[in-house]
């Protein structure tokens, strides 16, 4: 997000486009969701969808139904699930304790951060069980979720993978090593590291109210008839901030995120639902197929957003981060170090604020404590050890490993970034919940 403080999360047939503003006579007499490769519809599947074109621009209940079609709305790439067991997620023995948790010296509880925060989809996760799993405005355990830039997170976890399978030496690397076509742009000095901590020093505009942002038209090349050539020319047109070498600000940028996601692809040869099908969707047994949002089906994924999966499947995937990217078989995919060194912080200009004296953000892992007064040093402390994936309107991933603690939340905010008290709120309720448990 682009506020004052500087946060960020963010948003190949034309067949397709065009199914997301009407209603035709097949989708009239029922779903096929073989179109997305997926075994099963999503539930609920709306006949009526907004145009993906004016997303950051729809209305609440609009967005409901948007986020939950997301996946119908561009051309995509199914993940799916293997053909053993489900990963189970066994209910907790110990009903969820009340929720008391302080704002502005206010008193709120669990419904009222619902409320407040707009929440379509929670689940916490307590040391492998569910502790509490709630669905609203019509969502349910079928519902393929979009991410918004929770996505990135998901892409930086795959990268470690492939840097232990040596398909990417090292994040050191230049990324025209991997994307030799940027050797003449901006982009030609800037490392795979500098892409995972947003510090490339290409300047982009991040602004969501604004129509003629470089993300807004991003948006829009999503949903035009050749989505990959129309984001290409978009990243390859942009310029390096004057004075500002990589690595030395820390700025928020889907477009170097949409990169990461290129070097992953052209280091692997596969697009990104691919490698997360192969290394970790079929083998952690999700219990759902998902969808990746591709710009050039089979071949050139979202990397900057674009993962559409359920809000247990979202559960079971942190359960895989928070134990140091572990299969069920003990056997450790990631880099021995690298959720450690995803989640220490850039100390680049911009990244260190007052509440985060220790920098904001690592590999597309957020650092997210409240700064509102009163400062509460519990909810420091429990920020400290926890590290956040976050989304444009509410989406959010929150993993406390020393505490086996995982929140998943689906939200609808009114808006893409809300004053910083809407994510204080996040921070000071995910103590509350450790407190509680």
């Amino acid at each position: 997000m682009a506020n004052i403080r500087k946060r960020a999360a963010a948003a190949s047939s034309m067949i397709m486009v065009l199914a997301c503003v009407r209603v035709d006579a097949a989708e009239a007499a029922g779903p096929d969701c073989t179109t997305w490769g997926l075994t099963s519809c999503p539930q609920p599947y709306d006949a009526r969808i907004p145009d993906p074109k004016d997303m950051l621009i729809w209305t609440q209940p609009e967005r409901v139904i948007g986020f939950r079609n997301t996946f119908r709305m561009y051309a995509g790439d199914a993940f799916h699930v293997g053909a053993g067991s489900v990963y189970p997620l066994p209910r907790s023995r110990r009903a969820l304790p009340p929720i008391d948790y302080r704002i502005d010296g206010r008193r709120f509880s669990l419904e009222d951060y619902l409320r407040r925060q707009s929440v379509t989809g929670l689940l916490v996760l307590k040391d492998g069980a569910v502790a509490y799993e709630h669905y609203a405005n019509g969502n349910t355990d079928k519902t393929l979720w979009t991410s918004r830039s929770v996505a990135k997170s998901v892409v930086s976890i795959l990268i470690g993978v492939a840097v232990a399978e040596g398909a990417i030496k090292s994040v050191n690397d230049p990324i025209v090593d991997y994307l030799p076509e940027l050797r003449e742009s901006a982009w030609r000095d800037v490392t795979l590291r500098d892409l995972l901590q947003h510090t490339s020093g290409v300047a982009w505009n991040e602004n969501y109210a604004d129509p003629d942002s470089d993300f807004a038209r991003l948006t829009r090349c999503e949903a035009d008839a050749q989505p990959y050539d129309c984001i290409f020319a978009l990243i390859r047109s942009v310029k390096r901030s004057p004075g500002v070498a990589p690595g030395e600000r820390w700025s928020y940028n889907t477009g170097g995120a949409w990169l990461a996601g290129r070097v992953l692809e052209q280091a692997t040869g596969m697009p990104i639902a691919k490698y997360l099908q192969t290394r970790i969707w079929s083998r952690f047994a999700m219990e759902s197929d998902g969808v990746w949002e591709a710009l050039v089906a089979g071949r050139v994924d979202m990397g900057g957003h674009g993962f559409n999966a359920t809000l247990r499947d979202w559960g079971r995937f942190a359960l895989f981060v928070s134990r140091d990217g572990r299969l069920p078989s003990g056997e450790r995919l990631l880099p021995p170090d690298w959720i450690r060194d995803s989640t220490t912080w850039t100390r680049a200009l911009g990244s260190v604020t007052p509440s985060a004296p220790d920098g904001q953000y690592g590999y597309q892992w957020w650092f997210l404590d409240a700064t509102s007064p009163p400062k509460h040093e519990q909810v420091t402390e429990t920020a400290k050890q926890t590290f956040w994936a976050e989304g444009i309107y509410g989406q959010s991933i929150a993993i406390d490993p020393a505490r086996g603690l995982i929140l998943v939340q689906w939200s609808t905010w009114a808006k893409a970034e809300m004053p910083d008290t809407v994510y204080d709120e996040q921070a000071v309720f995910f103590d509350a919940l450790a407190r509680s448990l």
